[in-house]
């Protein structure tokens, strides 16, 4: 056996050890607070509706939903394309409030952030539901389920932070299925966890309306899109979306000042052409900068696409090296063993933050600055 392969098997059940620590903290800290919340609203729904933001009301009870740039019109009854925004009596309510469906302590580097408090913990939840419909999405058991059609377990705003402080995480990340979908709840989380000097991470597809984007950014931190492809035709088929508006939210995150991180997951025979990977380089170089990270990374079959092959990852290399080429600076590589591009350098090739998966093997960073005192963007802090 050679020694490539044995540092493989011992990164692996360290790894495996790491995160099932993980799960059995979480675990701990799940179970004492169900022991101690006595008003569990899972028993009555109706006390866990939450009025919807961003909506109109319209003649016979029907509502206009404007968080997205779908722009639902729902009668009475009826829910959004999202499924967790539903019409009652004229009222648009979200549905899947407090209703959470997926709660683990992740390395942040796994959302991935890479310029966010490396080596840290982020306390992270879902609630079911997502406004796009991806054929190859990666957590379809929850994003493409209505909030009523997942079990789940409801917790206060309140609940959520006290859980990540005792957690020791430094982060609350709102991930895993679509928080757009959930956006009331990650407002007003958000507000308390701020409150409790936590930081605010939302991974996000960007399909939103600018309005509502604003002003959840008052109280977000750091912001990670899925930039799914660079054409038009590729979001139409592939997700049911449109390109320009994750554009729109691209821009406004970076005007608003809150720090950004892009991914873009590479699908064998649908968004891994080479043109492609230069149009948006060029575009994340011209509209954002050339220091926004950029994250390509390997698609595995799942879900409506499991017939299709993973992606070569000498396709994830290209790319990383395609956008090296045009400029950016801060280019990546994931869900593949390639050391260099988990790795952020200096400009003068210092390797200033080493990685290996989710964990830092090595970071020379002093308040984000290299050791010639260059300082590398980001939230160090």
């Amino acid at each position: 056996m050679n020694n490539k392969i044995i540092k493989s098997l011992v990164f692996g059940i360290f790894l495996f050890l790491f995160l099932f620590n993980l799960t059995s903290r979480i675990k701990a800290l799940y179970a004492a607070e169900k022991k101690s919340d006595k008003d569990n609203a899972k028993s009555d729904d109706k006390k866990i509706l939450k009025e919807a933001m961003f909506y109109q009301k319209l003649d016979n009870k029907k509502v206009r939903c404007n968080l997205c740039p779908r722009g639902c019109v729902i009668s009475d009854g009826g829910t959004g394309f999202c499924r967790a925004r539903q019409n009652i009596n004229g009222t648009l309510y979200s549905i899947n409030y407090g209703k959470i469906v997926s709660m683990n302590i992740d390395p942040i580097e796994k959302k991935p952030f890479f310029h966010v408090l490396p080596g840290s913990k982020s306390f992270s939840i879902a609630s079911a539901g997502c406004n796009l419909r991806c054929e190859y999405c990666q957590n379809w058991q929850i994003s493409q389920r209505s909030p009523n059609d997942v079990e789940y377990e409801y917790f206060k705003p309140e609940q959520i932070v006290d859980m990540a402080l005792k957690s020791g995480s430094k982060s609350i990340a709102y991930t895993y299925s679509e928080p757009i979908s959930f956006y009331e709840y990650v407002v007003d989380t958000s507000k308390l966890a701020k409150k409790k000097r936590l930081k605010n991470i939302v991974v996000t597809n960007g399909f939103i309306n600018k309005e509502p984007l604003e002003y959840m950014l008052k109280y977000v931190d750091g912001v990670r899109v899925d930039l799914k492809g660079f054409n038009e035709d590729f979001y139409v088929k592939y997700t049911s979306g449109k390109l320009g508006p994750v554009l729109e939210t691209l821009k406004t995150i970076k005007k608003s000042g809150r720090w950004l991180e892009i991914i873009n997951l590479i699908v064998p025979g649908a968004n891994d052409n080479d043109e492609d990977v230069q149009k948006l380089c060029n575009w994340v170089k011209e509209n954002l900068g050339d220091d926004v990270p950029v994250h390509f990374t390997r698609f595995y079959p799942n879900y409506k696409m499991s017939d299709t092959p993973p992606t070569p990852e000498s396709t994830v290399i290209r790319a990383r090296e395609i956008a090296l080429k045009s400029g950016l600076k801060y280019a990546y590589t994931g869900n593949i063993y390639y050391p260099d591009g988990e790795t952020t350098y200096c400009p003068d090739g210092t390797a200033a933050i080493r990685r290996k998966g989710y964990f830092i093997e090595k970071n020379i960073l002093k308040n984000g600055k290299c050791p010639d005192g260059y300082k590398i963007p980001g939230l160090w802090k």
